[in-house]
C-alpha cells in the first residue's frame, strides 16, 4: 500500500463535525475568533508533517422555512462560522511546509475577483494553496443571505464549469512564464509582449482583461472539489485534482471513488489524476479503553436535535418531521445531494429508516467515518478501509481541539510511518507537488487547464 495523504478538516468556528465539543473543559475551539488559536494549530500540523489544512466554509446556516433552528444556535452547530480566507496569510508566515485548501463558492462573487485573491495567496504561501470549489453549501440560506434565488443543483455545476473556465483563462493565459524581467538597469519590470489581455465569453460568465499579478508558483492553485453526486462527479472529472468525499459504508465509498475515476477518464484524463480523500475522525489513546471512553464522551455531547439541524441545513430535509419508522421518501434536493444520496437504498439494499439515519448522523456527522482504538487498532482500520475503497488519504476531523490532534500526533502518526503508510518527511515545495510528487508545480498537460496557457489571447 502506497503512503497516504493526511489533511486536517476545519471550519472557522467551534466544534468538530460530531457533537458540541466546545462544552468540554479541555476544548479550545471557542477561541476560533483569535488568530493565536489558528497559528498554534497550524504550527502543530506543520511540525507533525501533515499535508495540508482544509478550511471548509459556507455562507449558509442551518434553517428551515426561513427560520433559524434553535438547536443549531444553542449548541453552536453550524452557527457561528467565519471566513477562512483572511487567516491563511498569517498561517503561511508561521509555517514552512503545510498546505492550505480554502473553500470559496462559485455562486457568490465574480470569478475574476476570486481568481486574483487565490493568485495573491499562492504568492504569499510560496505555492502552498488550493481552492476547494463549491457551488454552495446550505444553499437556500446562502442564496437568501445574498438576496438571490436558489439555483438548481445541476445548473449550479453548469455555472461552476464556466466559472472555472474564467479562472483558468486568467491564471494560465495572461502572463508567459518568463514575462517578469525585473531588470533595474534597463528599467524593465515585465516584457510587454508577454503580458496579454485575455478574453472569455461563456454562457454564464465573461472576462476581458488581465490577471493583474505575475504568475504565482503554481499559477493555478491546486483544484479541489467536494461532493459525490452524479453531476458533482462529472465536474470533478473535468476539473478536480483532489476530491473530498464523505465516509461511511466502505462499499458506498468505493462506488464513489470508482465513479470519480471513471469521470476523469471520460474527460480524457488518467484515472489516477485525481486524489480522493475521505472524511474521518480518529479517536485514540494509550489503551483501547481510553479511546472508547473518549468516543462515549463525544456521543454524550451529540444530540439528535443538533444532528438534525446540521442535516436540515445541508439537505433541506427535516428528519425530525418525518415518520421515524419509514425511509426518506425524497430522492433529490437542490441543496446537498450527496448527503441525501448517502441514505438512499442502492444496489438492491433497502434504504435505512429515518430513525436509523438520525442516529447514524448523530454518531458519525456530516463526513461519515469514525475509527476508534489504540494506534495499532486505528491503523488496522485505516488499512482495511483503504483496501476496500481505494481512497488516497483522509481529511481528519476533531472531537476535542487540540486534544484529538495531540493524540493523533502522539499515537497514530508514528504507527502510520512505521508501516510505510505516511512519508517520514513531506515531499514537494508546492501543494500540487505534495500530492503529485512525480509532476511539477503547474497543472499537468493532461489537465484541460493546460490548453488555456495561450489560447485565451487568441
Amino acid at each position: 500500500m502506497n503512503p497516504l495523504l493526511f489533511g486536517i478538516f476545519q471550519y472557522i468556528g467551534p466544534n468538530g463535525t460530531v457533537g458540541s465539543a466546545w462544552q468540554h473543559p479541555d476544548d479550545e475551539s471557542a477561541n476560533f475568533t483569535k488568530l493565536s488559536h489558528w497559528v498554534a494549530l497550524a504550527k502543530k500540523f506543520d511540525e507533525a508533517g501533515l499535508d495540508f489544512l482544509f478550511l471548509a466554509d459556507s455562507y449558509g446556516f442551518p434553517a428551515l422555512d426561513g427560520e433559524l433552528l434553535d438547536a443549531s444556535v444553542r449548541e453552536g452547530r453550524g452557527i457561528p462560522q467565519g471566513d477562512p480566507m483572511p487567516v491563511v496569510s498569517a498561517l503561511a508566515a508561521a509555517t514552512e511546509r503545510l498546505g492550505f485548501v480554502v473553500t470559496t463558492s462559485t455562486t457568490v462573487e465574480p470569478p475574476a475577483a476570486n481568481a486574483r485573491r487565490f493568485t495573491t495567496l499562492d504568492h504569499l504561501t510560496d505555492g502552498r494553496v488550493g481552492w476547494n470549489i463549491v457551488t454552495g453549501s446550505s444553499g437556500a440560506t446562502a442564496a437568501a443571505l445574498m438576496g438571490k434565488e436558489l439555483i438548481s443543483h445541476d445548473l449550479r455545476y453548469d455555472m461552476a464549469d464556466d466559472y472555472v473556465d474564467v479562472s483558468l483563462t486568467l491564471w494560465e493565459g495572461s502572463w508567459d512564464d518568463d514575462a517578469l524581467v525585473l531588470d533595474k538597469e534597463a528599467g524593465v519590470y515585465a516584457e510587454p509582449g508577454k503580458v496579454r489581455i485575455v478574453h472569455h465569453d461563456g454562457p454564464y460568465f465573461s472576462t476581458h482583461g488581465i490577471m493583474n499579478l505575475p504568475p504565482s508558483p503554481q499559477r493555478t492553485p491546486l483544484l479541489v472539489q467536494a461532493g459525490a453526486s452524479g453531476r458533482g462527479r462529472a465536474f470533478a472529472g473535468r476539473n478536480a485534482e483532489a476530491v473530498f468525499v464523505g465516509g461511511g459504508d466502505p462499499a458506498v465509498v468505493a462506488a464513489n471513488v470508482r465513479g470519480i475515476r471513471e469521470s476523469a477518464v471520460a474527460a480524457g484524463r488518467p484515472a489516477d489524476s485525481i486524489k480522493v480523500l475521505v472524511g474521518a475522525l480518529f479517536l485514540t489513546g494509550a489503551t483501547s479503553e481510553e479511546a472508547w471512553a473518549t468516543h462515549e464522551e463525544m456521543l454524550a455531547m451529540s444530540t439528535p436535535e443538533g444532528a438534525a439541524a446540521i442535516y436540515a441545513g445541508n439537505t433541506g430535509v427535516d428528519l425530525l418531521a418525518l415518520d421515524p419508522e419509514k425511509p426518506i421518501a425524497q430522492t433529490s434536493t437542490e441543496m446537498g445531494q450527496s448527503n441525501l444520496e448517502r441514505y438512499l437504498g442502492k444496489d438492491g439494499k433497502p434504504a435505512p429508516l429515518v430513525k436509523d439515519i438520525l442516529e447514524n448522523f448523530r454518531r458519525t456527522g456530516i463526513n461519515g467515518s469514525v475509527f476508534v482504538g489504540t494506534a495499532a487498532e486505528v491503523v488496522d482500520q485505516i488499512e482495511e478501509f483503504v483496501a476496500a475503497t481505494g481512497v488516497d488519504g483522509f481529511l481528519i476531523q476533531p472531537h476535542v481541539t487540540p486534544g484529538t490532534y495531540d493524540d493523533l500526533i502522539e499515537y497514530v502518526l508514528p504507527e502510520l510511518r512505521s508501516r510505510g503508510l505516511m512519508l517520514p518527511e513531506p515531499q514537494g515545495a508546492t501543494l500540487r507537488e505534495r500530492l503529485f510528487p512525480e509532476g511539477g508545480p503547474h497543472l499537468p498537460s493532461t489537465h484541460r487547464g493546460a490548453a488555456f496557457r495561450h489560447a485565451a489571447s487568441e
